[in-house]
């Protein structure tokens, strides 16, 4: 039995800047941190020659090729799994669709697991690669690199994406206070909505391939409060993030008509009313969850309750993909 858990994640600054259609010719930058929810995957020997495959739905079949999942048919295929003796079993604690990178945490949670089933060590930056390699040119999936990233990594970490198609990984410079304080005053309330992000970022992607201007130069914007965000936390400056956080997703809604909806937008103005310091959707948006930094958080708390939205508290997570059982 092989138990691997791969993190979720926020978006810190710069999100959306790591798709292939805008950093191939500009350069992306953002800053990520993973979080203390997780994908979780089984793997176990089977006594015959099949594939039992449990997640939202069940799969007995015989052969990859008789997989129905893409992200398990492309990583079994990619790691050249022959006669599979496996059932493969998936589980979260957030559901898909909420804007947390959960397709990026399961597939690296499977690779994980398909590794270690095969007695390999494999480092974080391939791991994430080899994610990338199955979401993005295995399946053309019109998303970024940042879910896989910071799944196989962990922590608060800033990525680089070269227009080579290189990704540089480096951690956050970030005091302890200042990342304790973050840690205490980020919040995260579900929406009640889901969506699916590769419908989202469909339009995103599709203009920056065709050198949209406006989109361009609204990705440049979001890639400098990146770098702007990134020094306020080195500064210390948590008051200032939460402004950039704020300026980010008034930016961000003006990507696609589909970002918010009036729903959105009054819970978002509700918080702004009621203590928070700055906000934004997380993920490609439309759904999901709002995150916001406040300080007068039971005033917050209070507000959004009474609104009907269901806070999630969590914690940063340091460990990145990982394995867990190993029997």
């Amino acid at each position: 039995m092989i138990i691997t858990r791969s993190p979720l994640r926020i978006s810190l600054g710069g999100g959306g800047t790591d798709l292939p259609s805008y950093y191939q010719k500009h350069g992306g930058f953002l800053i990520a941190a993973a979080i203390d929810k997780y994908v979780y995957l089984t793997l176990h020997h089977t006594f015959v020659q099949e594939l039992i495959i449990k997640y939202s739905q069940m799969e007995r079949v015989h052969s990859i090729d008789e997989v129905k999942h893409p992200i398990i048919k492309a990583a079994l295929q990619l790691l050249e799994i022959k006669n599979p003796y496996l059932e493969i079993t998936s589980m979260a604690d957030i559901p898909a669709g909420t804007g947390l990178g959960s397709s990026g945490s399961f597939t690296t949670a499977l690779l994980k697991a398909l590794h270690t089933h095969q007695k390999n060590l494999v480092h974080p930056e391939e791991l994430a690669e080899q994610a990338c390699h199955i979401e993005l040119e295995m399946l053309q999936e019109p998303i970024g690199k940042q879910d896989q990233y910071i799944a196989s990594y962990g922590g608060l970490t800033c990525f680089t994406f070269q227009t080579d198609g290189k990704v540089e990984a480096a951690p956050l410079k970030i005091s302890e206070e200042t990342l304790y304080n973050l840690e205490d005053n980020l919040l995260l309330f579900f929406t009640g909505y889901s969506r699916s992000a590769s419908s989202i970022l469909k339009e995103q992607n599709d203009k920056s391939k065709e050198d949209n201007q406006s989109m361009i130069d609204n990705l440049h914007y979001v890639k400098e409060m990146g770098f702007r965000s990134q020094r306020a936390f080195e500064e210390g400056d948590l008051h200032k993030f939460a402004s950039i956080m704020n300026e980010h997703w008034l930016h961000k809604k003006k990507r696609s008509g589909a970002m918010s909806n009036s729903h959105i937008d009054d819970w978002y103005e509700l918080a702004m009313q009621n203590g928070a310091l700055g906000g934004k959707l997380i993920g490609a948006g439309g759904g999901g969850f709002l995150m916001f930094y406040a300080e007068e958080k039971i005033k917050l708390r209070h507000a959004l309750r009474e609104a009907g939205l269901k806070e999630v508290r969590f914690r940063f997570d340091f460990e990145g993909a990982k394995g867990i059982i190993n029997s």
